[in-house]
């Protein structure tokens, strides 16, 4: 017995290996990524969130803010994920992404540290691929955005706000706007000015207003024609901004530390222009026709 199982042995060892060849080729792989398909009007957010939170002690001289995301669809989808930025004064400082196969929820945490008053704006596209049958897709999408301003001061407490309480809080979310705006206003401006764009043709939308938008479509456009815009633009800066600009000449720039882009969206509704400026101050153009 001993001996023919030895024989064999050499046979059975080729059968293993084509059997987890064969469970390799055709085990389905899953991994993350946003494609627009219809909505799906049957499912739909129970919840969707994004929250800063300002930690109260300094560690090593710098502050902390505690970064959260959150979703929960009402059933469980092929596909969750949940894509987040976190801008500082306008600079992208964080990056979120968390994705899940055959579950309702997600739930991601970060930290991000400061040390300077700042204005810290989170927005998130939270983001749910339906399988109806092996070849009938849908999709649920929502959007959440968050913004705190830090007051690191040497004249007061470390402190945090949404809405300013007091005269103080008020001066500091002028200064911080302002400083903030300004910056970003230079930086779009000289882009749109090099790329010979004609702005008055499109509505500009700075990416985390978009969320205000949030079921509430742009005036001229329909629901459906709105949910589709925003699906097909979270696509393309989930491929061509999360994972890094992309320039013409086929080189990817890390997004961190690159400004806030800014949507340009035509009033005709043919296109919608993504604008980004890089770290180095380099504009590219991301151009989504609209069908």
């Amino acid at each position: 017995m001993k001996d023919r199982l030895k024989e064999a042995m050499p046979f059975l060892v080729l059968m293993c290996v084509v059997a987890i060849g064969i469970q390799f080729i055709y085990k389905p792989q899953t991994r993350e990524s946003i494609i627009f398909f219809p909505i799906n009007e049957n499912v739909s957010y129970e919840s969707a969130t994004t929250l800063l939170m300002l930690q109260p002690e300094k560690k090593n001289d710098h502050y902390e803010v505690h970064w959260r995301v959150s979703s929960k669809l009402d059933t469980p989808a092929y596909l969750r994920q949940d894509v987040g930025f976190l801008y500082m004064n306008g600079r992208l400082k964080g990056l979120m992404n968390e994705w899940e196969q055959d579950t309702d929820q997600i739930v991601e945490e970060s930290t991000i540290k400061g040390k300077e008053s700042s204005i810290l704006q989170a927005v998130t596209f939270h983001y749910s691929e339906i399988h109806e049958s092996d070849t009938e897709f849908t999709s649920a999408q929502k959007m959440s955005e968050d913004t705190l301003y830090v007051i690191d001061s040497n004249f007061s407490p470390l402190n945090a706000f949404r809405q300013p309480g007091s005269d103080t809080e008020k001066e500091w979310k002028n200064i911080l706007d302002k400083v903030t705006s300004q910056q970003l206003d230079y930086l779009w401006e000289k882009a749109i000015s090099s790329m010979g764009i004609t702005v008055d043709e499109y509505t500009p939308i700075p990416l985390t207003s978009l969320p205000r938008f949030d079921g509430r479509p742009l005036e001229g456009y329909t629901r459906q024609e709105w949910d589709r815009l925003i699906g097909n633009l979270w696509e393309g800066l989930y491929k061509n901004y999360y994972l890094g600009i992309k320039k013409e000449d086929g080189s990817v720039v890390e997004s961190i530390d690159s400004a806030i882009p800014l949507l340009l969206v035509k009033k005709d509704k043919k296109e919608v222009l993504v604008l980004l400026v890089d770290q180095y101050g380099d504009a590219s153009l991301l151009r989504q026709l609209i069908s």
